[in-house]
């Protein structure tokens, strides 16, 4: 009897010695907020002085390519009182912490998943805002790949069926069901979707590997291929429309790499031949040695009277998953 009562009890502790270690273990909710829109986690005060001010220079500062100013983030400021609960579950959280040592760290998952919580402390005000400055880019480019990424998971709910593309011309894209094929010939798409005021576009491309030379005028030679191509098949729905560079507005223009290949980046304004449409576009050159051919992938957006942020980080998002086989 004396046997079954000391084994009973030992059973009791394990048990609950293992329900102390479950209930001992953090339960990370899912993150929520809207696209592009950072919580920033700083007494009202400092939200209305030089660090504030500072703070809208770098996530607020208005996005080179759109027709219209509009800042990189939408900003939250939450004082920390009152940051708890539901607030601490923003996808990206800026936090500046007071008479600290001096810091930016860069933490993951912190009150909920997935999220990006960036901290910047200092002894003083001087301190913090010498550090935003600092650390700007990488504050920004941080948020901003936390956001393209989010907004792939969320068109990965109702992934698209085209097999088309990736027969033809050897890529795989990742977008929604909601877009649909406009266009479509041997080596090239138009794929389109209606939004509320207009439609997102994207336009897909290949070119022989001699149709573009490395050197000081690449700029101008992807232009005038991709002034070309919107001649051939990006036609406005009066006859002797068709879409062009805006010729008023500087391309960006810089080398990257996507899909661990090298790439060109160009950003401008679109509008229509002898019409009255327009809007921005984003362009990757993408050089793909292994079938020596250059991939032209664009996103491209007319939305009049409303911002267009949002629009072109979606069309970014799908450029950005293009995998060349």
């Amino acid at each position: 009897m004396r046997t079954l009562f000391v084994s009973i009890l030992t059973l009791l502790l394990v048990v609950s010695c293992g329900d102390k270690k479950s209930s001992d273990k953090k339960i990370i909710l899912d993150s929520s907020g809207n696209i592009n829109n950072v919580s920033v986690i700083l007494e009202n005060d400092l939200w209305d002085g030089r660090i504030g001010d500072a703070i809208r220079n770098v996530l607020a500062a208005p996005i080179y390519g759109l027709p219209q100013d509009e800042p990189t983030f939408t900003l939250s400021q939450i004082p920390p009182s009152v940051f708890s609960g539901f607030v601490t579950k923003n996808r990206t959280i800026l936090k500046i912490e007071m008479n600290k040592e001096p810091g930016v760290t860069f933490q993951d998952n912190v009150y909920a998943q997935p999220q990006k919580v960036i901290v910047v402390s200092g002894k003083d005000r001087e301190e913090i805002v010498g550090l935003i400055h600092e650390n700007g880019d990488a504050i920004v480019q941080t948020f901003r790949a936390m956001e393209l990424k989010e907004r792939q998971r969320q068109m990965a709910k109702s992934p698209h069926n085209f097999e088309s593309i990736e027969n033809k011309l050897d890529l795989t894209l990742k977008f929604a069901s909601a877009y649909r094929i406009a266009k479509e010939t041997d080596n090239f798409f138009w794929i389109r979707k209606d939004i509320t005021t207009g439609t997102t576009n994207l336009m897909i491309y290949e070119l022989p590997h001699s149709a573009i030379k490395r050197n000081d005028s690449v700029v101008g030679q992807i232009i005038k291929i991709r002034d070309s191509i919107g001649q051939t098949h990006i036609e406005g729905t009066v006859e002797g429309t068709y879409m062009v560079t805006e010729n008023a507005y500087t391309p960006f223009f810089e080398e990257t790499t996507l899909d661990n290949k090298p790439a060109f980046e160009v950003k401008g304004i679109w509008d229509l031949k002898n019409g009255f449409m327009g809007g921005p576009f984003l362009s990757y050159t993408i050089e793909d040695k292994t079938h020596d051919r250059w991939v032209v992938i664009e996103g491209f957006a007319f939305a009049p009277s409303v911002e267009k942020r949002d629009y072109m980080l979606e069309l970014e998002s799908i450029i950005k998953s293009v995998k060349i086989e």
